[in-house]
């Protein structure tokens, strides 16, 4: 089992619908997203998603049990989003390590940003692959005596 995990890159100006469509194809919960170049600009996953469909408000709330059950309803009203481009909902935070990346900056990187994914870049900041959390817990685990 390699480390690195070869994923297809986003687009940031393709429409939502085709990320999400493209992240229901892997077995990963998140991708890179790359600009026009082909440069690392963020990684779109199933919480940008979520984030994406729900209003704004939902995360900032504790408790939702007075808001309607139906999903139905948030879906119709965000349906417009699946048009926009994907760029709109990635997460740009600098979340990537470059290759030749130590254990302790995967393990740093996971624990910081509290992501599933961790893009490893190459000079150009152009996506090599992603290492999943999975697979890091796997291999850490498995040097265990």
């Amino acid at each position: 089992m390699g480390i690195l995990s070869h994923v297809p890159v986003l687009r940031a100006d393709r429409p939502l619908r085709e990320a999400v469509e493209a992240l229901r194809q892997v077995d990963v919960p998140a991708l890179p997203v790359a600009d026009g170049r082909g440069s690392f600009c963020g990684i779109f996953g199933e919480r940008e998603f979520i984030e994406a469909i729900f209003p704004g408000y939902i995360k900032e709330l504790r408790y939702a049990g007075f808001l309607p059950r139906s999903l139905d309803v948030a879906i119709e009203r965000r349906s417009g989003c699946l048009d926009e481009p994907v760029l709109r909902f990635t997460n740009r935070e600098p979340i990537a390590v470059t290759e030749g990346f130590s254990d302790a900056e995967l393990a740093e990187t996971f624990l910081h940003h509290r992501v599933l994914i961790v893009p490893v870049l190459d000079a150009e900041r152009r996506v090599m692959g992603v290492v999943t959390r999975r697979t890091f817990f796997e291999i850490v685990s498995d040097r265990l005596p």
